[in-house]
């Protein structure tokens, strides 16, 4: 009965489609000490707060108490249920599970997830994804595994500026009328990081990324007339298979209280990226990632009212990257930037995506909370156009349901605007950023 309540209540969330005042600080300095240790406490207080098991135990339970003597179960479970426009409509089950290892209070908390998905688009969709801390924080370990059915909308190189060549080639790889390509694939990804704390907070890591692509096809052309083919000719890459082998080398920084939903502190990753045809790679080349986010409580009481900033980049500084490795819209680590358009909707051999999000509860006790966003991309192409030269907006709200306290785990429902007509609803777990 719980799981299909969960489902019920998911469903009905899917079926929509998809502030508190900061304390006075002359106030607050004149307040007793003791007192206002225990309102901060009271703030981060997670028996004060009520999530989606403390839902469903009223529901089928109601004469049971909440255990205020424990801090409840890291493991998540629940039906996979998202909505986007690039997978469509998505059904599946999902686990996501957060843990501090070891004893010393300073280490940061380790979380994990595994899914198994289909989608109404044809999608079949499998990971396996870690983010460890070891005791006190000396090591890091971040890996994934992919095994994956995809279909991918395709809408050509660039940032959506308009061409004033007549070249056909041109054209076809840089669509001024924005006309969807459909690629088939199977794609299949083992990535690992190690990172070693250096100093408190920074870690520097090295690790290795297989990303394969087999049996590619592109549904609706003949020929190598389409963007993909284009790009595959003028680079010398095979028309439907290709492999992005190479090894990762990154720098580190952290002081975010949480990954699932920080409320302050900063994150910093920058690295290299070195694909080799000597270890399986189709073609050498070598992109440099930047990952900054910035979490701002605006709250002593309401610890969750915050504003967050994310920018993230990959720039190509020497050979060829495959065409569906591109970095673009939404192909950050987690496919979440850039709501408001399709996976890859922009793309180029340089991609940026800026955002900023206002995060605020709307219940007392945490359950329901409120977002509103925006974002800007940019990136260059193939026909002049440099990035930051031109930008592309996307806009939104949503809400969020608190599932697991102990985490800071949350259902995430928003809705996104952009140009050339695009909208839609992004529906997962967990925030964006």
């Amino acid at each position: 009965m719980k799981f299909l309540f969960l489902s019920l209540f998911i469903h009905i969330g899917g079926f929509a489609y998809s502030q508190t005042v900061p304390v006075d600080s002359l106030k607050a300095d004149s307040l007793h000490p003791e007192v206002v240790k225990k309102t901060q406490s009271r703030s981060y207080n997670i028996n004060k707060q009520y999530d989606f098991g403390d839902l469903t135990r009223n529901i089928l339970h109601p004469h049971k108490k909440a255990d205020t003597l424990h801090h409840g179960s890291g493991i998540t479970v629940v039906p996979n249920i998202a909505a986007n426009p690039t997978i469509g409509a998505q059904i599946g089950i999902k686990a996501v599970a957060g843990k501090k290892l070891g004893t010393d209070p300073s280490t940061l908390l380790s979380v994990g997830a595994t899914s198994a998905s289909i989608t109404s688009k044809g999608i079949i969709y499998f990971y396996l994804n870690h983010n460890i801390f070891t005791n006190a924080n000396k090591w890091n370990f971040q890996g994934s595994l992919v095994v994956s059915k995809t279909v991918t909308p395709d809408y050509g190189v660039g940032i959506g500026r308009d061409l004033s060549t007549t070249n056909d080639l041109a054209k076809i790889l840089e669509d001024p009328t924005h006309k969807v390509y459909t690629i088939h694939s199977y794609f299949f990804q083992v990535r690992e990081k190690a990172y070693k704390e250096v100093s408190k907070g920074l870690f520097l890591g090295a690790g290795l990324s297989f990303d394969v692509r087999k049996d590619i096809q592109n549904k609706d052309s003949t020929g190598h007339s389409t963007p993909s083919g284009v790009y595959n000719t003028q680079h010398g890459l095979p028309q439907d298979h290709y492999s992005a082998d190479g090894f990762l080398f990154n720098v580190e920084y952290t002081t975010r209280d949480n990954p699932n939903r920080a409320y302050k502190g900063i994150y910093f990753d920058a690295g290299f990226r070195i694909n080799q045809t000597w270890i399986g790679s189709t073609k050498n080349a070598v992109q440099f990632t930047t990952d900054i986010r910035k979490y701002v409580s605006l709250s002593e009481e309401n610890p969750e009212t915050v504003l967050a900033f994310w920018n993230w980049g990959s720039y190509l500084l020497s050979g060829t990257i495959p065409y569906l490795e591109l970095p673009g819209t939404a192909r950050d680590g987690t496919f979440r930037s850039g709501r408001g358009y399709t996976t890859q909707y922009f793309k180029g051999t340089e991609f940026n995506d800026t955002e900023a999000e206002f995060r605020f509860p709307i219940l007392a006790n945490k359950f329901i909370s409120g977002v509103a966003f925006g974002n800007l991309q940019t990136g260059n192409d193939e026909q002049g156009t440099k990035i930051f030269q031109v930008f592309q907006p996307g806009y939104g709200a949503g809400l969020r349901v608190l599932f697991n306290k102990a985490t800071r785990t949350n259902l995430a429902l928003d809705y996104a605007f952009g140009r050339f007509g695009n909208k839609g609803f992004f529906l997962n777990l967990n925030e964006a950023f």
